[in-house]
């Protein structure tokens, strides 16, 4: 779910900034700001960069589905769902500074006119998603910000950090079966 949560995001995106600015190729790209190597991937050029930085699990709201009924009227237990809150970097990364702030702030445009998307508001969006609840991640003071590009491995640029909220996440892996109650004994056996 957080490849489709990011993926989705993205896409928007991608989508909403491309009519913005009226432009023919894509412009959003979920990578890392820095390869592995130390290098700032060359397919990172000109575009704006998605990446996910942080995953907490959401405690506050435990999801449990644990059974699912199945076609022969049994039971399948499964693993409680959890939800998760995915914290992403949003990075335009271009040559000219100009450029960057034009970009940065049309992606904060498009956050903040999509606090919420699902599929009233985009039909694209996985049904496995839902929806997810976009949150600007106020509080990061200047230290905050230049601890994380140094765990990064890059020199800062203009960006913001938003939270994906609950990105449910589902173990396929089955605990047991039951079978269904099909018949309730109403009649108690009481003895005077």
């Amino acid at each position: 779910m957080i490849e489709k949560a990011l993926q989705f995001t993205g896409k928007a995106l991608n989508q909403f900034v491309k009519k913005k600015f009226g432009l023919d190729e894509d412009i959003v790209k979920i990578n890392a700001i820095i390869d592995q190597n130390g290098v700032v991937p060359l397919e990172n050029q000109n575009k704006i960069i998605l990446s996910l930085i942080h995953v907490e699990q959401d405690t506050t709201t435990q999801f449990y589905n644990r059974n699912r009924q199945l076609e022969s009227g049994t039971y399948v237990k499964t693993p409680p769902s959890h939800r998760y809150n995915l914290f992403t970097l949003i990075t335009p990364n271009f040559e000219a500074y100009t450029e960057a702030l034009k970009f940065l702030d049309a992606s904060i445009q498009f956050f903040q006119i999509n606090p919420l998307i699902d599929a009233t508001k985009n039909g694209e969006i996985p049904p496995e998603l839902g929806k997810l609840e976009y949150e600007f991640q106020k509080g990061e003071n200047y230290m905050q910000m230049q601890n994380l590009w140094t765990a990064l491995g890059a020199k800062y640029q203009p960006s913001v950090i938003y939270k994906i909220r609950l990105v449910t996440i589902v173990s396929n892996e089955i605990e047991g079966f039951e079978t269904a109650v099909t018949n309730i004994n109403s009649k108690t056996n009481v003895k005077s």
